[in-house]
């Protein structure tokens, strides 16, 4: 049975259908799924309009009691939408689980601020004339999500969108439909206005590309590559759409001659090789100090080795397959690519053959690598991690800073001195002292600098910067009689 998209209140079918396979196991069909037609897309953006100005009207314990139903609902749910997220994402079951609880958190968070949304008040310049600053919704927001967290990201979307009294209308990746779907299930049933949520699935190409192009969108968040996110900036200029785009990063973990060996190798196994490596805050440069340098790479090796890869239901495996055979592809040619560039693969970066037919690939290490290498360069989005020698703490944060990107950031150290010197100097959006470059907290601001992001942060308090804009009204009432 195909699964529809949610076009202006209504489950439709679209103009054509996609097949939605398992990474960890190909004969495993997880759906089929509806493409949205440019007229579908079109009607639900019109509806939405009108479902934003009713929902702006709702109480707030109105609205804070959706977020919260939202919120639950996932939470209690981890189990069942984890196994699902994960049997078509290819993360193992513990890490979908752990995203979809995750999830629930960014609505119960979000629940709560419908509550804070307090305002500012101020005395004019000119006497009698008072001043009342608010934050009203920005309107109908367009939401363009990735497939490596196809629910979390989408949540730390969708829910502050909603919160703040805004319409969305959701394009998720093609990759991970199912996810889409069942979260749009969940949200479509609410007390919400028919229309305020709409689930757009398409290519970007095609679909994508209208909705970014829309005057009636007035916000797009978006979390992708840095071509796609400068094609969507660039089509948002032409209607002045407001704009908040997460992308790539090259983060970089620096090994001080300091750190706790056994810590520093957990943090760089754990930072990239999670998620199959597929995520934006991925360690994928580790730079480490001359004086630990032979001691961390054997240790790290064998942790990499012993890395146990496999289906992503199966318990007992820690690291699942790549998402496609077109990602899976394009790593193997990185592999290619760090060769041909001199650096040495110690251990890693192949093709597993395993009694499922899927996309699996172990972990690879490049050893004797250098900044200027490509695959120091671009974002791999792959279980590629490649050591860079340094000789000196100075060196560290020359080469943690020396990238375009600029999302994560993290250092091994036991010095209060050169920690608290690179909190304030490593150039980045989020930087971390003894701990992986990956993970986030929800209840505060994420996002990068350089080509990682553009536009205001996403998470806590900072998401009202994007979700709404400023009215500021003067008042004279006048002498009372």
């Amino acid at each position: 049975m195909t699964k529809l998209n949610l076009i202006a209140g209504e489950w439709l079918a679209g103009e054509s259908e996609i097949e939605n396979l398992n990474p960890s196991d190909v004969t495993d069909l997880v759906g089929i799924f509806a493409q949205a037609s440019h007229s579908q897309l079109q009607a639900t953006l019109a509806k939405a309009r009108s479902a934003q100005a009713e929902w702006a009207n709702f109480g707030l314990e109105r609205k804070q009691a959706v977020l919260m139903n939202i919120g639950n609902e996932l939470m209690s749910r981890a189990e069942e939408l984890g196994r699902l997220l994960s049997r078509e994402e290819g993360k193992p079951l513990v890490e979908g689980k752990g995203e979809i609880y995750r999830a629930g958190q960014f609505f119960t968070y979000y629940a709560a601020e419908c509550l804070r949304q307090i305002g500012e008040n101020a005395d004019s310049v000119r006497d009698g004339v008072e001043i009342d600053v608010r934050r009203e919704p920005v309107g109908v927001v367009a939401i363009i999500s990735p497939w490596n967290f196809p629910t979390a990201t989408a949540s730390w979307k969708i829910a502050p969108a909603l919160c703040y009294g805004n319409a969305v209308v959701w394009k998720p990746a093609n990759s991970t439909p199912a996810s889409a779907v069942a979260l749009t299930e969940i949200i479509e049933k609410q007390d919400i206005p028919t229309g305020l949520f709409s689930l757009v699935m398409g290519s970007g190409s095609s679909i994508g590309q209208r909705l970014v192009e829309s005057p009636i969108v007035n916000a797009i968040s978006f979390t992708g590559s840095v071509p796609v996110g400068k094609g969507i900036a660039a089509a948002a200029i032409e209607n002045l759409t407001k704009v908040q785009m997460e992308m790539g990063s090259k983060n970089a973990l620096a090994v001080m001659d300091d750190a706790d060996l056994d810590l520093a190798v957990t943090l760089a196994l754990g930072g990239a090789f999670g998620g199959t490596g597929q995520k934006c805050t991925a360690s994928s440069r580790l730079i480490v100090h001359d004086f630990v340098h032979d001691a961390f790479v054997e240790k790290l090796v064998a942790g990499a080795k012993a890395i146990k890869v496999g289906h992503a239901l199966h318990d007992d495996i820690q690291m699942g397959p790549v998402v496609s055979n077109e990602q899976l592809q394009e790593n193997l040619a990185y592999v290619d690519l760090g060769k041909s560039e001199g650096a040495e693969l110690a251990c890693g970066g192949a093709r597993l053959e395993m009694p499922h037919e899927g996309f699996y690939m172990s972990p690879g290490i490049f050893v004797n690598s250098g900044n200027e290498m490509r695959i120091n360069r671009e974002e791999m989005f792959a279980p590629l991690a490649s050591v860079i020698r340094v000789g000196s703490y100075d060196e560290a944060l020359a080469v943690v800073n020396d990238t375009n990107f600029g999302l994560t950031s993290g250092i091994v150290t036991q010095s209060l001195a050169r920690s608290t010197h690179f909190r304030r100097n490593a150039r980045t959006g989020v930087v971390t002292v003894n701990l992986p470059t990956a993970g986030t907290d929800y209840h505060v601001p994420f996002g990068g600098r350089g080509d990682s992001s553009y536009g205001p942060r996403e998470q806590g308090k900072a998401a009202a910067e994007f979700y709404t804009t400023v009215k500021t009204a003067y008042i004279s009432a006048g002498a009372p009689k």
